[in-house]
Parts: structure tokens; sequence; C-alpha cells
């Protein structure tokens, strides 16, 4: 995507495309979800240089994803506070089961190559 997404109602879409594919949605979640245990036990054991471990632990895991699976890069380069609102929103509806309905509309909304309009979401 080359031109700057303006509003975070237009970036949603934009995270969950970049974020097709199961395998990069779950290193995401197991690697925020160890991350946020290490950072919490750091902080109840007082062992202050362990809550480094978390985004070794999470954005490693979420890096695996973009660039061995997903082969892009990740948004957090760009758009690093959306970035991270949208990692927790997208590993909330996943822990609920409802991250489908979301990941629909993300590929129904998909822009053409070159122009802005929608195109139909490829078939599965």
């Amino acid at each position: 995507m080359s031109e700057r997404i303006r509003t975070y109602a237009e970036f949603w879409p934009f995270y969950l495309r970049e974020h097709s594919r199961p395998a990069t949605r779950w290193l995401h979640f197991v690697g925020t979800t160890v991350g946020l245990g290490i950072a919490i036990t750091a902080i109840v054991l007082g062992r202050g240089l362990w809550v480094f471990g978390f985004p070794v632990v999470a954005y490693g895991l979420a890096w695996i994803g973009h660039f061995g699976i997903e082969k892009n890069r990740p948004a957090t380069f760009k758009y690093p506070l959306w970035s991270l609102i949208s990692d927790f929103r997208m590993l909330g509806l996943m822990a609920v089961g409802q991250l489908g309905p979301h990941l629909e509309r993300a590929q129904a909304a998909r822009p053409a190559e070159g122009g802005g309009t929608a195109q139909p979401a490829p078939s599965r």
C-alpha cells in the first residue's frame, strides 16, 4: 500500500489482510500471550530486565509470520500505535471466536491493484 492510511477504520481491514494466513495470526497470538506472561512475571517477581522478553518473544514470532509466511513487511514499521491496538483487537476476537466476520469484510473490501475501488475476495 503506497499511500498513507488516514483513519483507524481504514487501517483495521488493511491490518487483517496483512494477517491473512491463520499461521501468522496464531504466531501473533502465541507471541503476544507468552510475551505478556513474561512481562507480568517480571513485574510480580521484581525482575525488571525480564520485561525485555516481551518484545523479543512477541515481535520475534510475529515477524516470523510476516517475513516467512505472509511475505510482507509488518505494519508496525509504518503504523506502530494502530498496529499494537489491532494486535490486541485481533487476539481478543480470536479468543472469543469472533474474528471470522472481520476477516471476511476485510477481504471483501480489498483495494484493486493500482486503484482504490473494491474487488471481490478470492474464492477459496
